[in-house]
């Protein structure tokens, strides 16, 4: 659809955005065009080509090894993309139970669901067993919560240890998970603590083991390093005894944000540990950025152009209300028009209208001025976009369309301030 795609498996570029005669186009349609016929400013847009290629790079790398793709519904977790994985036989990497919710609404096998998280709480546990879900224990209350669960719902559970690995991605702080001071997994030297456990637990069914190492990572390496690490537990703790099918390795393939075009591809990841892998171990994948965000974008319009001092600023009307990366991360997406603009280059901060400070999608970056009410698209912004979207200033989260070749479909509407205020009716 649209201009010719990389190679499979590519997730340096989003080919299914790209550039014609100046227009900014998704798939077959013209971003502008689109903003003609969308009533509400900013809004996300998303692309289904470029998800399926994503998904497809996942499950062609995979070919010849036992696993399961499960997707992290947390990146984006609109119904109707996680439909779309579902049909083409996605599973499911879980860390509430509201997307417990969704993945039974949007059709996934609950066999091929992972519930993880180090905060589960009862309600949460037993509707997972009661879903057939399989549990992550994360910590030494977990086990019991998880224990009293399927005791509660008179089911047995399958369960898996998620073990801190203590490697470092060298990921930005907020995004690592797995070195040996974080909020999740069990330490290395627990383990058999919690294999005594389950052996007096006889509704808990040892599976599998699990790992996650952190977000956005870049150096394919650190996947070796953990899979190899955890395949010594796999033959330990079958040695003691537990019939282990399972190695979860968890997700965090980062993406090209900076449009390096250096940035490892899914069949770099998968070829890295491929000569570990055994075929007596299923191994499962979580990837959740590396699916979306590169299919989606956040399309605002330019409110006009200020100067204060030395510095220039284009403001929007989009902000971190509705996309928090920059302001929290200071990460970095590509922003470009799209439509043509031809006014003089200069070097601006992309700011919105949000009464913060770190309201701003980019700063330093050659642009060209634009007229008011040009369009402006922040890129890459299909995963942690909406979904970590707020109502700071009193700010309605947007809507979001998705293209299909040339067929444009809103697949979630604009808030609505009278639906807003509702929430807070106590009668």
């Amino acid at each position: 659809m649209g201009a010719p795609k990389s190679a499979a498996g590519n997730n340096n570029r989003a080919m299914s955005f790209y550039t014609k005669d100046k227009h900014l186009y998704c798939e077959k349609l013209r971003v502008k065009d689109i903003q003609a016929r969308v009533a509400h400013s900013p809004f996300y847009l998303y692309s289904l080509a470029q998800v399926r290629e994503n998904y497809e790079a996942y499950t062609s790398a995979l070919a010849g090894i036992e696993s399961m793709v499960c997707y992290a519904f947390k990146a984006n977790n609109n119904l109707h993309i996680l439909r779309q994985l579902a049909k083409w036989g996605s599973g499911g990497a879980l860390v509430s139970g509201n997307e417990l919710k969704l993945a039974k609404a949007a059709g996934f096998a609950a066999r091929r669901t992972v519930f993880n998280g180090n905060g589960k709480t009862c309600d949460e546990l037993r509707l997972a067993v009661d879903h057939g879900a399989m549990v992550n224990i994360d910590s030494e209350f977990d086990i019991e919560n998880i224990d009293r669960a399927a005791t509660s719902v008179k089911k047995p559970v399958n369960v898996l240890i998620r073990i801190n690995p203590d490697l470092d991605p060298e990921v930005h702080p907020y995004v690592s998970t797995g070195i040996r001071d974080s909020k999740f997994g069990i330490r290395n030297e627990q383990v058999p603590w919690f294999l005594d456990r389950i052996r007096a637990a006889p509704l808990l069914n040892l599976v599998g083991v699990h790992c996650h190492l952190g977000s956005t990572i870049q150096d394919v390496q650190i996947f070796r390093d953990a899979t190899f690490l955890m395949l010594q537990f796999v033959k330990t703790i079958r040695q003691e005894g537990f019939s282990l099918k399972y190695l979860n390795i968890g997700g965090g393939l980062g993406i090209d944000y900076e449009r390096t075009n250096t940035l490892p591809r899914q069949a770099d990841l998968i070829d890295r540990i491929r000569d570990l892998l055994t075929g007596d171990v299923t191994l499962i994948i979580e990837p959740g950025r590396s699916i979306v965000g590169n299919a989606g974008i956040l399309v605002n319009q330019v409110l006009g152009v200020k100067a204060n001092g030395a510095k220039h600023f284009i403001v929007v009307d989009g902000s971190m209300a509705e996309l928090v990366r920059p302001s929290l991360y200071d990460a970095y997406h590509h922003i470009g028009f799209t439509e043509p603009v031809s006014g003089e280059v200069k070097t601006y901060e992309v700011v919105g209208p949000v009464c913060e400070s770190t309201d701003f999608f980019g700063k330093g970056r050659q642009l060209a001025t634009p007229h008011d009410g040009a369009g402006l698209a922040v890129h890459d912004a299909g995963a942690y976009g909406y979904a970590m979207s707020s109502n700071y200033n009193g700010r309605m989260r947007p809507p979001e369309y998705l293209v299909d070749g040339d067929r444009l479909t809103r697949i979630r509407r604009a808030e609505q301030f009278d639906e807003y205020v509702r929430l807070f009716d106590t009668t």
